[in-house]
Parts: structure tokens; sequence; C-alpha cells
């Protein structure tokens, strides 16, 4: 949606940092009453989220989750799998490594839920919305220096930690709004197989 009277006009950049995941500048911007002002924002590589399905003895959903130290905000979250971009892999093939490196599982059909914003007042990063079902098992290959906890929960638990207060993650809590909607009919998904999507 363009919204040119709205728009902020690039006069200046400035490089801040560079480091192994972010990018950090400086701008000087014309403000649409012609004004300037100064904008500081991160430059991030995009990254994905996984919402895997599967499905218990008694045929009722479950999803894949993990616990994970997040040292930013020095505590345990519990999120969804996901990761960011690596050059030049697809959002898609980002989507099933992350799936497999953190989970071990690899899934039979995808289907691409959408792109959240999670950081908008200074990130320009933006995650990719996966839904992947028909998991198969297998070995985790997680990165050096990297430790989680998967575990399965039914939707009905995921909700109620959401609003306990347990999960607090920006886009976990927006994959629980997600998969509330999809499991009750409310948002369509457009599955596909992965061998097809492979062939893309």
């Amino acid at each position: 949606m363009s919204e040119p009277l709205l728009a902020e006009v690039q006069l200046s950049s400035q490089e801040l940092f560079r480091g192994h995941l972010l990018h950090a500048f400086r701008d000087t911007v014309r403000l649409p009453d012609g004004t300037s002002a100064v904008r500081e924002y991160v430059v991030h590589p995009g990254a994905v989220m996984v919402i895997p399905l599967l499905q218990d003895a008694q045929a009722q959903w479950q999803v894949v989750m993990e616990r994970q130290f997040r040292y930013a905000v020095g505590q345990v979250m519990v999120e969804f799998p996901a990761g960011k971009l690596d050059c030049g892999e697809s959002r898609w093939q980002c989507a099933v490594r992350e799936l497999r490196e953190e989970t071990g599982y690899q899934a039979s059909e995808w289907a691409h839920a959408g792109v959240i914003h999670p950081l908008i007042a200074y990130s320009t990063e933006a995650i990719d919305v996966w839904f992947a079902r028909g998991l198969v098992p297998g070995e985790r290959a997680l990165d050096n220096g990297e430790f989680l906890e998967v575990f399965n929960a039914t939707p009905v638990e995921l909700l109620q930690w959401c609003q306990s207060g347990l999960v607090t993650d920006a886009k976990t809590l927006t994959g629980a709004l997600w998969l509330q909607n999809v499991l009750g009919g409310q948002w369509k998904l457009d599955w596909q197989a992965a061998s097809f999507l492979a062939r893309e």
C-alpha cells in the first residue's frame, strides 16, 4: 500500500555497526512536513518460523515447540522453531533446514501462511511463517553453541501459555493466533507437497 503523504525520504546514511548477524545504521530523513529527523535501525537478513503439526493416537493435533535460553532477555523462552536465512537460501529451504536442524523432523507437506514484521520501529526483519505436517522424526543437527529442548504441546495448552504470560515471544504469539484460526477453519492454507516445492 503506497502512502506518499506519510513517507519519509532518506537524506543521508551512516553505518554504525556491522556484526555477524546485525547491521546498524543512523539515517537522516525528510519528514512529510519538510522537517528532518534521525532514524536508527538494524538491517536483518530475514528469518522463518515453522509451526509443525503432529497428530496423536486420537488424531488430535499437537504442535512441536522449543525451550531455549535467550541471552538478550536473560531467560528461557517457549517458541516455535525458527531461524535466520543463510545467504542464497530460499525461505522455504530455510524453513526445511531449521525444522530438521532444531527438531530432527522432516515434513512431507508445507503451507506458507504469511509474513510478520516483529520489530517495525527499528529493524528490517521479516519472518516468513510456514506450517508443516506429515512429520517424520530424525536426528537433530544443532549449530555449535545452540542448546534447546524440543517438546510437544496441544493447541489448547499453547493458548493457555500465551494468556498466562508464559509465552511472550512475539513471533510465537503471532503463530498461536494463526494456528487457532487455521484449526478453527477461519483461515485457509494452501498445502503443497515437499517434493513439489523442492522442484520450484
